[in-house]
């Protein structure tokens, strides 16, 4: 559930560094959950203070933490102080409107990006930060929320003792942004619905003001996609190219597989973005059609009754002098010619394939 929002505004004139929670609480409580393992061993529990993070510190082992929930200021700000996390980084945690960076400090890596979750038959897209610490022997994941979206991560961590568990935070960190990104598959696939069932109603029926409230709805959401999405191409390529010890070579290909998967990802929205922007241009043509069929028929109508006006408008004049008021047959002559000048209108336009 969503409570209290606090924005970027509510910062202005704290200095840098002040730390305090921006962006809606997706969690009111805050969990840490610690996973340490190596080739041989796991251990998995759940933490209650930063004193037991720290009994792992000197281990050789790959501790990786997940903190869900940042409404716990003090104690992200003791994880800092604990491990010498730069105070703009742990701001920039606490702050969920980030685009999606990578920095390297002298002894820690800080990696932020959104995850992206479709929600609901509208296409509703829920926006998740996750902020990745990568330290020597240490992974620090900071989650707004719980969720499964790790839990594959996890499972292999548990059952599998091959890359993953023989190397190192490295190799963690690629696994989570592996993850992250591959997720962005299942919203493309449900873009892709949302679509391709807009465009066959659109196609198959009458253009409405729903169908344009979807197609703007749709490209309001690609718009927010498209600026979360698109800096990770940025975030991965620094990545290869950062001369950091915390990343070793041999994972260098892992990441360029993200990479790759990020451009997928960032190019099936281009295509997207350029359908709907298709359909839009199909709905305005649609109503411009549909207006111009009706204007054929008042054109239609108003050309069989303008003439039958001019007549009955002569007529209708009172004059004495008008030859034809006494003639015997002039009221059955009128009616005929309002008779057949119609039916002589409707069959021309008929040849003319205007009806």
């Amino acid at each position: 559930m969503i409570e209290s929002m606090r924005t970027p505004s509510e910062k202005r004139g704290l200095p840098p560094g002040s730390l305090i929670h921006v962006g809606d609480v997706l969690e009111s409580k805050t969990s840490i959950s610690l996973i340490d393992y190596n080739k041989d061993k796991i251990n998995e529990l759940e933490i209650q203070s930063v004193k037991e993070i720290l009994e792992y510190k000197d281990n050789d082992s790959v501790t990786w933490v997940i903190i869900e929930g940042l409404t716990n200021v003090s104690l992200i700000e003791q994880i800092g102080a604990a491990f010498g996390i730069h105070h703009l980084v742990l701001e920039d945690i606490l702050n969920t409107h980030q685009r999606p960076k990578f920095e390297e400090y002298d002894d820690h890596l800080y990696i932020v990006l959104k995850c992206l979750l479709p929600e609901g038959e509208q296409f509703t897209v829920n926006y998740e930060q996750i902020s990745i610490l990568l330290l020597d022997n240490f992974v620090f994941l900071f989650k707004e929320k719980k969720d499964a979206l790790l839990h594959p991560v996890m499972q292999r961590i548990r059952t599998s003792k091959g890359r993953l568990r023989n190397l190192g935070t490295d190799y963690l960190t690629y696994a989570i942004l592996d993850t992250v990104v591959d997720q962005h598959f299942i919203l493309i696939d449900s873009l892709d619905e949302a679509i391709t069932s807009l465009e066959d109603k659109l196609l198959t029926s009458p253009a409405t003001q729903n169908t344009l409230n979807k197609i703007q709805k749709l490209k309001r959401e690609i718009i927010g996609i498209r600026r979360h999405v698109s800096p990770v191409r940025e975030l991965l390529s620094e990545m290869l190219r950062s001369e950091s010890e915390l990343i070793d070579e041999k994972t260098h290909v892992y990441l360029r597989d993200v990479h790759d998967h990020a451009i997928r990802v960032m190019e099936s929205i281009e295509l997207y973005r350029d359908i709907l922007t298709g359909l839009l241009d199909i709905y305005i043509s649609s109503v411009s059609n549909k207006m111009n069929e009706i204007m054929k028929v008042l054109t239609v109508f108003a050309s069989i009754f303008i003439p039958l006006t001019f007549l009955t408008g002569i007529y209708g004049m009172n004059f004495d002098y008008m030859p034809e008021l006494k003639w015997k047959w002039a009221y059955p002559i009128l009616w005929i010619a309002f008779i057949t000048i119609p039916v002589s209108l409707l069959v021309y336009f008929k040849r003319k394939k205007w009806l």
